[in-house]
């Protein structure tokens, strides 16, 4: 049974000498294992569509848990990401994190959309950190752990928020800050950075220039919450924090 659809490479493990096990995530079936046999071989046809955020047209045979690649029209293969350490890390954190919320064979048409977005702006010098943060909220929001951040999430007024309280979902107002010891201090900047964030529509994102103070207040808040609502444990993420330490 022959399947064609378009899709992203996550990632790629080594299966045997000579072939690889491909983890797909596609347009419409979600993320798909496909086993290209001979693509470690020096004259593989196809050792162009295995690397990591690469966008093509790809043909499978078989069923089951794994189906065997026949064939792969390379869309997109995003070399320059790859050649700079730091982008490569940015992107390896992206996919991990799909990888991981993300079940076989679920599609989930927006998130992919979103994928090829965010790679293609990333290569265009986007701010990087703002596109994590679009990612995450989304990834967030998907998993049903969408931050409260239109209201103070304890009275629900609409009064200027001065913490956010990741044990309560979102922001606390002045008067309300004292019900979460905890919380995060947030200013006037990142509550307003936060809400736009959570809604933009990536195609139509403008230059965004933040503060050194906001971005590490933005970072802390949904890191915090990704932390506490979300069970998974990346290795990309401590890569991608060394690199970003080393670089700055």
């Amino acid at each position: 049974m022959l399947n064609k659809f378009e899709g992203i490479v996550l990632k790629a493990r080594d299966y045997g000498e000579s072939n690889q096990i491909l983890t797909v995530f596609t347009r419409h079936q979600g993320k798909i294992a496909i086993m290209a046999r001979g693509s470690k071989k020096t004259r593989s046809r196809f050792g162009a569509v295995t690397e990591p955020f690469t966008q093509a047209h790809f043909v499978t045979f078989g069923t089951g848990n794994i189906v065997t690649l026949s064939q792969a029209d390379l869309i997109k293969s995003h070399h320059l990401l790859r050649s700079d350490l730091l982008l490569t890390a940015y992107g390896a954190y992206w996919v991990e994190l799909i990888d991981k919320t993300t079940e076989d064979k679920e599609p989930h048409p927006p998130l992919y959309e979103m994928l090829v977005l965010l790679l293609n702006r990333l290569e265009q010098e986007t701010d990087p950190d703002i596109l994590t943060f679009i990612l995450e909220l989304r990834i967030l929001k998907m998993a049903g752990y969408t931050p409260v951040l239109d209201r103070c999430v304890s009275c629900h007024a609409g009064q200027r928020p001065v913490r956010f309280s990741i044990r309560q979902g979102g922001f606390l107002c002045e008067n309300c800050q004292a019900q979460d010891p905890k919380a995060i201090p947030v200013s006037n900047a990142s509550v307003r950075i936060l809400r736009i964030l959570l809604h933009v529509d990536l195609r139509r994102l403008g230059e965004v220039k933040i503060r050194q103070e906001t971005r590490q207040q933005l970072e802390k808040v949904i890191r915090s919450f990704i932390d506490e609502y979300l069970p998974v444990r990346l290795k990309s993420l401590h890569l991608l924090k060394q690199l970003k330490e080393t670089w700055t």
